[in-house]
C-alpha cells in the first residue's frame, strides 16, 4: 500500500466522494443480506406454517428493500466514480505540469510513447481502482460481517464449519496476489514499449517509407506486440492455475455445508428455510473471496500503474529557482564563459572543456565546428537547458543561477536547426503563447524572417491551420515561420543554430539581411556551417572537440591555417574552379 499513501494528496481531498459511496454501500450490503432471512422466514413461518396472510406484506417489503438498494447502489456507483474521476483529474494535471518543468538531461533517455502511456493507461488503471477496486473490498467486507453475524444467529456449529473452510481459501488467494503483481507490472512495460514503436513508426512514416523499410518496421512492431502478447499470456496462466484452486475450494465448502446441514435439519437442530438461507449467506462468503482475486488483480494493476507514475512524480527537477531569484524583465544581453566545463550523463567524454569567452552586448559570435564539437551545448548552457560541471556562464554580469528561470528565457530567443510547429494557425505558431498580439505585428516578424509572401499564398494566409509538426510546409518554410516566432518574442539575446539550413542561398541572403536589423543591440550566437552565414559575425569561435581552437573576425581566420580556412576553400575556393571551368 505504500504506493498509495505516496499519492494519498491527490486523492485524499476528495475523500468525503469516498465515505458517501461506503455509506450508501452500507445500505446494498445490508438489504442484500436481507434476502435469506426473508426466504427463510418465507419458508419457515409462511410455507410450513401455512401463515399464507404474511404474502402480501412480504412482496410490498421485498420491493421497498429493491426501491432502497436501486438508489443506495446509484449514489454508490456515482459518488464512487466522481471520487476517482476527481482525484486522477489532479493526478494526471500534476504528471503534466512535472514533464514541463523536468530537466532536458530526463528527456534525453525518455520514450514519448512511454510517457503517453503513463499518461494516459497507467492513470486509468489507477482511476479504475479508486473508483471500483477500493469499495468493492469493503463491500466484501460487510457482505462477509453481515452474512457471519446471520450465520451464527442461525447455528454456530454450522458457522464454524464454514469458517474452516475459509483459511485456504485465503492461502490461495495470498499466494495469486504474490505472482501476479509482477506479472501486470512487465504488461505495463510492454505496454509502453509498443506505444513509443507506434510513436516512433508515425513520426518518422517519411523516412521509412522514403527507404522502403516498411517490412522492417513491421518485424520490429511484431516482435514488441509479441513480447506484450507474452506478458499478458503470462497473467493469464497466472489467473487459470490459481482461479480454479479457489473455486474448487469455495464448492467444497458449500458441499460440507449441504452434508452437514442436511443432518443438522434431519435431527431437528436446524430449520429447512434456516438451512436454505445458509446456503444462500455461504455464497456471500466464498463468492467475494473468491473474487477478491479479480480485486487483487486490479489493484495489482493499479499499483503497477502507481509506481510508473511515481517514476515521473519522483524525477528530481535538477534546474530550479533559487530562493529570491532576480525579476529582470529585459536583460542587456552580456554574455560571458568562465572556465566552463560540461559533460552529458549519457556520454564518457566532455561536450565542453574549459571553455572561457565574451560577448558584450549587441555582439554577434559565430559558432563553427564539425558534428560533436560542443556548438548546441554552448547555446543550451546560456539558455540553462543544462547546468556546467565547472565554471559558470554570466549574462551582464551575473551567474545565470540568480536570475529566474522565467526570466532568464524570455530574454533568450532560440530558433533550432530541427523546427517544431504545433497542429494550429499560422498565426498562433508565430505568436506561440501571446495571443492577445496584434496581427501586425505578427505580420512584421514573419515579413523580417521572408515568411510573409509565402503565407499569403496559401488558402486561409495567416489563419492557415497546420499539420501535425508542421506537416505540409517545406523544410525551409517552417524554419522561417520558426524565426519569425523568435523576432516576435523581442529578446536580448538570439540564438540561431543552424536556423537557415533548410533555405536556399537566396533566401538565406534575404533572410541574413533583415536579420541586420533584427540583430542590432542584440546578442546574437550563430550557429552554422555555411561560412556565408557568419563572416559578419563580431568574432567566431572554431570549436574541436569541446575546446575553442581558433578565434576571430572572418579576415583574421581566413589567414590563419585551421578549420576555418580548410572550410572557406572548401566553400568558395572549390566553387570558384567550378564557376571558371564552366565559364570556359
Amino acid at each position: 500500500m505504500d504506493t498509495f499513501k505516496r499519492l494519498k494528496d491527490f486523492y485524499w481531498p476528495y475523500r468525503k466522494y469516498f465515505f458517501l459511496s461506503v455509506f450508501s454501500l452500507l445500505f446494498v450490503s445490508g438489504i442484500t443480506v436481507l434476502y435469506p432471512m426473508l426466504l427463510q422466514f418465507t419458508i419457515d413461518e409462511v410455507i410450513v406454517n401455512e401463515q399464507y396472510m404474511w404474502i402480501p406484506y412480504l412482496a410490498i417489503g421485498f420491493i421497498i428493500a429493491m426501491m432502497i438498494k436501486g438508489a443506495a447502489t446509484f449514489f454508490h456507483q456515482y459518488l464512487g466514480d466522481l471520487f476517482g474521476v476527481t482525484a486522477v483529474y489532479k493526478l494526471r494535471e500534476a504528471l503534466y505540469k512535472k514533464l514541463q518543468y523536468l530537466p532536458f538531461r530526463y528527456y534525453d533517455n525518455a520514450k514519448t510513447g512511454d510517457l503517453m502511456s503513463r499518461l494516459t493507461a497507467d492513470v486509468e488503471g489507477f482511476r479504475f481502482f479508486l473508483s471500483f477496486g477500493f469499495a468493492q473490498i469493503i463491500n466484501f467486507l460487510l457482505l462477509i460481517s453481515f452474512s457471519l453475524a446471520v450465520m451464527f444467529y442461525y447455528s454456530v456449529p454450522l458457522a464454524l464449519v464454514t469458517l474452516g473452510m475459509l483459511p485456504f481459501l485465503a492461502v490461495a488467494v495470498y499466494r495469486f496476489d504474490k505472482r501476479v503483481h509482477p506479472a501486470f507490472r512487465g504488461i505495463r512495460k510492454s505496454m509502453g514499449q509498443l506505444n513509443t514503436k507506434v510513436q516512433e513508426n508515425v513520426s518518422g512514416i517519411n523516412t521509412i517509407k522514403s527507404l522502403s523499410r516498411e517490412d522492417f518496421e513491421i518485424s520490429k512492431f511484431v516482435n514488441n506486440n509479441k513480447d506484450y502478447r507474452d506478458n499478458y499470456l503470462n497473467t493469464s496462466d497466472i489467473w487459470a492455475k490459481y482461479f480454479p484452486v479457489m473455486e474448487l475450494i469455495g464448492n467444497l465448502c458449500v458441499v460440507f455445508l449441504l452434508s452437514y446441514g442436511g443432518f443438522l435439519v434431519i435431527n431437528d437442530d436446524l430449520k429447512p428455510g434456516e438451512l436454505v438461507a445458509f446456503f444462500s449467506l455461504v455464497w456471500y462468503i466464498i463468492w467475494p473471496i473468491m473474487m477478491l482475486g479479480f480485486v487483487i488483480n486490479t489493484f495489482s494493476q493499479s499499483k503497477a500503474s502507481g509506481e510508473r507514475l511515481l517514476e515521473i512524480l519522483d524525477e528530481p527537477e535538477d534546474i530550479q529557482d533559487i530562493d529570491h531569484p532576480l525579476e529582470v524583465e529585459r536583460m542587456l544581453g552580456e554574455v560571458e564563459f568562465k572556465h566552463v566545463t560540461h559533460k552529458y550523463a549519457s556520454e564518457d567524454e566532455e561536450a565542453l572543456t574549459d571553455v572561457s569567452f565574451k560577448a558584450p552586448k549587441g555582439t554577434t559570435i559565430g559558432l563553427l565546428g564539425a558534428t560533436g564539437s560542443g556548438k548546441t551545448t554552448v547555446t543550451q548552457l546560456i539558455s540553462r537547458f543544462y547546468e556546467p560541471e565547472e565554471g559558470s556562464v554570466l549574462i551582464d554580469g551575473k551567474d545565470i543561477k540568480e536570475y529566474s528561470i522565467q526570466s532568464l528565457r524570455k530574454n533568450v530567443g532560440v530558433v533550432l536547426q530541427e523546427t517544431f510547429l504545433f497542429s494550429s494557425t499560422i498565426r498562433d505558431n508565430i505568436a506561440y503563447g501571446n495571443a492577445d498580439i496584434a496581427l501586425e505585428q505578427v505580420e512584421n516578424a514573419a515579413k523580417r524572417a521572408q515568411a510573409h509572401d509565402f503565407i499569403m499564398e496559401l488558402p486561409d494566409g495567416y489563419e492557415t491551420v497546420l499539420g501535425e509538426r508542421g506537416m505540409g510546409l517545406s523544410g525551409g518554410q517552417k524554419q522561417r515561420i520558426a524565426i519569425a516566432r523568435a523576432i516576435l518574442s523581442d529578446p536580448s539575446i538570439l540564438i540561431l543554430d543552424d536556423a537557415t539550413s533548410a533555405v536556399d542561398m537566396e533566401t538565406e541572403f534575404k533572410i541574413q539581411k533583415a536579420f541586420q536589423e533584427v540583430m542590432k543591440d542584440r546578442t546574437t550566437f550563430i550557429i552554422a556551417h555555411r561560412i556565408s552565414s557568419l563572416k559578419h559575425a563580431d568574432e567566431i569561435l572554431v570549436l574541436e572537440d569541446g575546446q575553442i581552437a581558433q578565434r576571430g573576425t572572418h579576415e583574421e581566420l581566413i589567414e590563419q591555417e585551421g578549420m576555418y580556412r580548410r572550410v572557406y576553400d572548401i566553400q568558395y575556393k572549390d566553387k570558384k574552379v567550378i564557376n571558371q571551368k564552366q565559364t570556359g
